[in-house]
């Protein structure tokens, strides 16, 4: 940590001695470089892989359709509500598969639910599953029960088929915390930029899982029944968009990795396809075609979405200068520096 702070002070002696090069006034220093000792990042990288922007992507998935579902089921529409609890069931799956992967072992799943610690997104997000995936379940195997051939069930399978709407209702109402926690999970980092969108990022991730969970449904229900789907779809991909050009104003520097390197040619194809998606879905009216073409685009982007701000964050803590930069700004405004683990 101590390194961290010379180089902010450093940094703003050496930034105190520049000179404007107007009115014939020239530098007196050279412009500062921003190291470190041996050439290590100020922040460690993250040691996560592909499977936590997976994580996230499914996550948001299912937390969308679970919504979707609800919907459909509300305004009597059995295959938006059939396909919500399915793609709801299918998507935590993943989710849970993908955890466990970058956990370890399933053991460990398990051990933290020990205990709650407020102030872990990590543990708080695992409870928020916890209570979240029993319902989703519930409601998605209540819809295969209705799908048995036989008009005549048994007393077990009529209780879960009778439970598939409670259920159902319950898991839309915790969806919204599955689809937002894991923004406040990287902000709760020291990775320069998901910390410095932790205002808007909740909001982009909400936004890309509902632009998503419309994409799906789409691609997957008849034109007569996507009303809701395209709603959602329309509405989730403009709050995206809304959110993640006010999030990198907001951004400062740290904001640059966005746009560059890998992480800037997903989150220009993000943008493209979430733009693109939403105009087809608003104008996809009766054509099935249409709903199946802007569906997978806005599938397609809300995963761009997702890796593309995980890459740009390894990014940005190999750069001592996102590190310092923000600091020095925040010294500057009189501001403390807290450190997050």
């Amino acid at each position: 940590m101590s390194e961290t702070n010379t180089a902010a002070q450093g940094s703003g002696q050496r930034g105190r001695g520049r000179r404007r090069k107007g009115g014939g006034e020239q530098s007196m220093v050279p412009e500062a470089d921003f190291t470190s000792y041996y050439g290590r990042p100020v922040v460690k990288p993250s040691p996560w892989e592909a499977d936590i922007p997976a994580y996230m992507f499914f996550g948001g998935l299912a937390a969308g359709s679970s919504m979707l579902a609800a919907g459909g089921d509300l305004t009597e529409r059995p295959t938006l509500r059939r396909v919500g609890r399915l793609a709801s069931l299918l998507s935590l799956t993943v989710t849970l598969v993908t955890l466990i992967h970058d956990l370890g072992r399933p053991s460990r799943f398990l051990n933290m639910l020990r205990t709650m610690k407020l102030t872990s997104p990590m543990s708080v997000g695992t409870w928020i599953l916890s209570a979240y995936g029993p319902f989703a379940g519930l409601a998605a195997v209540s819809e295969v029960v209705d799908m048995l051939p036989g008009g005549k069930k048994g007393g077990l399978l009529r209780l879960v088929s009778a439970l598939g709407k409670p259920a159902g209702v319950v898991a839309a109402v915790t969806a919204p915390p599955v689809a937002a926690y894991t923004a406040v999970l990287l902000a709760d980092t020291a990775t320069p930029s998901w910390h410095e969108a932790h205002r808007e990022l909740p909001f982009v991730f909400v936004g890309s899982a509902a632009a998503a969970a419309g994409g799906l449904g789409l691609m997957a229900v008849p034109p007569e029944e996507a009303g809701p789907a395209r709603r959602m779809a329309v509405g989730g991909a403009v709050l995206e968009m809304a959110a993640e050009q006010q999030m990198e104003r907001s951004m400062g520097i740290t904001a640059e990795p966005l746009r560059e390197g890998t992480a800037g040619r997903l989150m220009r194809a993000s943008k493209a396809l979430t733009a693109a998606g939403a105009v087809g879905a608003l104008f996809s009216g009766r054509s099935r075609v249409a709903g199946v073409v802007s569906g997978a685009a806005l599938l397609i982007g809300s995963v761009c979405t997702r890796f593309g701000i995980f890459h740009a964050g390894q990014e940005s803590a190999k750069d001592p200068r996102y590190t310092v930069v923000p600091q020095r700004e925040r010294l500057d405004r009189g501001q403390p520096i807290r450190y997050e683990g």
